[in-house]
């Protein structure tokens, strides 16, 4: 299984319009993406513009190449887009096995 992190900065004063924006976009586009597992969203306390977004995906492929390569990926970015400050920043982990 792999985690995608994505930090994300949307513009200030527009929280609760992302707060919506992002939980939409998540369960109606991307939680029907093939290898799509499950998702949390975390939000800033110290920095309310800041979010952390974290995606159970099956396999690296299925967020690189299969969901970022097909037109959701583009239904995703136009309901959230809209609100970022900048690009979001994304890296993929792995679970450590614990002995």
């Amino acid at each position: 299984m792999i985690l995608e992190l994505a930090d994300i900065r949307i513009q200030p004063g527009r929280q609760a319009e992302f707060d919506a924006a992002i939980v939409h976009g998540v369960q109606s586009v991307i939680a029907h993406a093939q290898g799509f597992r499950g998702y949390t969203i975390h939000k800033g306390v110290e920095s309310p513009e800041r979010y952390l977004l974290m995606i159970s995906w099956d396999t690296l492929e299925d967020h690189t190449v299969a969901f970022r390569g097909s037109p959701a990926f583009a239904q995703w970015r136009a309901i959230v887009g809209p609100f970022f400050a900048e690009p979001p920043h994304v890296e993929h982990f792995t679970l450590l096995p614990q002995p």
